[in-house]
């Protein structure tokens, strides 16, 4: 099966903001993925606004009403309050609509996401927010490690998709080729369970041009978001064939 390779933006705008202006511009690169044949943009929009800001989130949004056959996916931790200029995750995302809406349970103090949801815990609060997206006509996407009891409480709770936590997988690629072997078996255990269960397969962090391969070969993954390893392969053979070689490994 092909793979959707959805381009996550945040590190332009990590860039951009370190110096005043709007250089580089976010959406000149939005636009770049669109038509070099992306089939989704991906903004992971947080309180702090260290990356992408509300801002561009709707730009994005409008620009991609131009292209109803790409997906616009907003991740984030549903439970962000409003704060400064920031609107409240929920608030951001109810105004935008966008296609999917990747749930995320990561908080202002980690560098990045670095864990799944424990659903054992998180459950009980995250199952209206499911239901009120769900009742926009939005996708919801659980961020989950590569659990079954936890996958089979996405299933529970309603959700439409999972997105596989990668950076396990991604780091001992790197330090344990053994582990990473090992790994790579238990995503496509939770992978094939969580399609058997009727869950949709997305998965991301850390995924590169060398790691990815072996994992679309062995689970069916539907999805990838692919951000900060694109953003350095882009220093290396620019980011039009950055994005070109990501797509010839999703196909």
């Amino acid at each position: 099966m092909s793979t959707a390779l959805s381009v996550n933006l945040n590190k332009i705008a990590l860039l951009r903001n370190s110096r005043e202006g709007n250089y580089p511009d976010v959406m000149h690169f939005a636009r770049l993925c669109i038509e070099l044949g992306v089939q989704g943009l991906t903004v992971h929009p947080r309180p702090d606004q260290r990356h992408i800001r509300p801002t561009d989130a709707y730009a994005m949004s409008a620009l991609l009403q131009e292209h109803p056959a790409l997906e616009f996916n907003i991740e984030g931790n549903p439970f962000a309050p409003a704060g400064g200029q920031y609107p409240g995750f929920m608030t951001l995302v109810k105004d935008l609509i966008p296609q999917q809406c990747t749930l995320v349970p990561d908080s202002n103090e980690q560098l990045t996401s670095d864990h799944g949801f424990d659903l054992t815990q998180s459950g009980d609060r995250l199952k209206p927010v499911i239901e009120e997206l769900q009742g926009l006509g939005i996708r919801v996407c659980l961020f989950m490690d590569p659990d079954l009891r936890q996958i089979n409480l996405a299933h529970e709770l309603g959700a439409d998709r999972i997105e596989l936590y990668t950076g396990p997988y991604a780091a001992a690629c790197l330090q344990d080729p053994k582990r990473a072997e090992t790994l790579l078996t238990c995503y496509q255990a939770a992978a094939r369970h969580a399609r058997k269960l009727g869950l949709g397969v997305n998965a991301g962090h850390d995924l590169n041009l060398d790691n990815l391969p072996a994992l679309l070969a062995c689970a069916p993954i539907e999805e990838v978001s692919i951000g900060h390893a694109l953003t350095v392969d882009a220093l290396l053979m620019g980011f039009e064939d950055a994005v070109r070689a990501y797509l010839a490994c999703c196909q």
